[in-house]
Parts: C-alpha cells; structure tokens; sequence
C-alpha cells in the first residue's frame, strides 16, 4: 500500500507518467479546436520531484508570469497549477482576440478572461483523463488567476504543499504554433490518499 509518494513503484511512476502525456495531448487537440489553428506538440517531460526541487527547475524567482490555480475534489483531491510565460500568454490571447501589443504587466479584464478560461480547458484536459481512466468522478474549483513574479505566485501553493503533499507531478510542455514554440509548465499534486485510489482504479495499486 502506498503511504507516501516515496512508495512508488517504477511501475506505478509509469503510469502516472502516461496519464501526463494523455493529458496534454487532449490539451493540444483542445487549444487547436479553440484556436482553429494547427497545433504540434514535442513528447511532454513529466517527471515526479520534490516540491523543492520543482519550483527552483522553473528558473528564476523574479520572472513575471501566470499562474493560475484549480483545486480538484472529489474521488480525487489535489490542486493544478499552470505557469505561462509572456510568450504563452501573448500566443494565446492574440489569437483569440486579435493581434496586438500585449504585455503580462497590461492586461486588461478580456485578456485575464482568456486565460483563466485557457486554464480551464487544459486542467479539464488532465483532469478528465484521470478521471476516464479511473472511472472517477474530479469536480473543479473555478481558476484562480494572478500575474505577479514567480517566487510571489507558488508561495501559496508551496506552504500547502509542504503541509499537505510531499511530490509533485511536473510536467513541462512545449507547443508549436505557426512556427512558434511556446512553452507551459503545470504542477499535478494529488493527496496521497486520491493517488492510492487512482492506483487501484488502474489495477496496479500493488505492483
């Protein structure tokens, strides 16, 4: 029985590991629906770290981006947390709203209404692959979005996390659109509790 994250088994990381890249596949097909427009994606990193580590991998503490949080419930409870650089942000808003000067430090209600809504067509993305897979039900909490540097935004999440959770599933994904890569990170962190369940949804609680 798995108790804490160091249970694992290669196996179990496995499968953890796929469900990230099933995840963001439906994450591309989803953002090319939105945008109309043709969206390839590189093989997603998916590695499971400590929270540590995971926060510094992400670069500098004073780098301005979007973090936007969803707290999950249900036969599975946790929290997703993107982090989307300007080049993201900029890709993605100008191509719904047209294109125009754009910067994280000047956007407007429209804009921070694209993104949330981006936030959350992605975490239903990942969230609805574990929940097909696991034949779960994982309600969503409304996002939560704020622009401010990156050590400000995961403080948050990162004093729950040390309360709460002990690893994180990160996975770093990168898109190309129109001959633009763009890149967007997200922080998976079920509770150990929803991961055992998870687990022996999938049949290899034990393996």
């Amino acid at each position: 029985m798995i108790n804490s994250y160091d249970d694992l088994s290669p196996v179990q990381l496995d499968v953890l590991k796929e469900i990230g890249n099933i995840g963001s596949g439906n994450a591309a097909t989803a953002l090319s629906q939105l945008l109309n427009r043709c969206i390839d994606m590189q093989v997603p990193q998916v590695r499971l770290m400590d929270v540590a580590d995971a926060i510094e991998s992400l670069g500098s503490p004073d780098k301005l981006v979007v973090g936007i949080l969803i707290r999950l419930k249900g036969d599975a409870d946790g929290m997703i947390m993107f982090l989307l650089e300007e080049a993201f942000a900029k890709t993605i808003v100008t191509g719904l709203t047209g294109d125009r000067p754009f910067s994280l430090y000047e956007m407007n209600a429209d804009d921070i209404s694209v993104l949330s809504e981006i936030g959350n067509i992605m975490g239903g993305s990942y969230v609805n692959a574990i929940a097909d897979l696991g034949g779960m039900t994982i309600d969503m909490s409304v996002p939560a979005l704020t622009t401010d540097m990156l050590g400000a935004i995961m403080t948050v999440p990162a004093t729950e996390l040390s309360e709460a959770y002990e690893k994180v599933l990160m996975i770093s994904e990168q898109f190309l659109i129109d001959s633009v890569e763009i890149q967007s990170d997200m922080l998976l962190i079920p509770t150990v509790e929803s991961l055992r369940t998870l687990l022996g949804k999938l049949g290899v609680e034990n393996q």
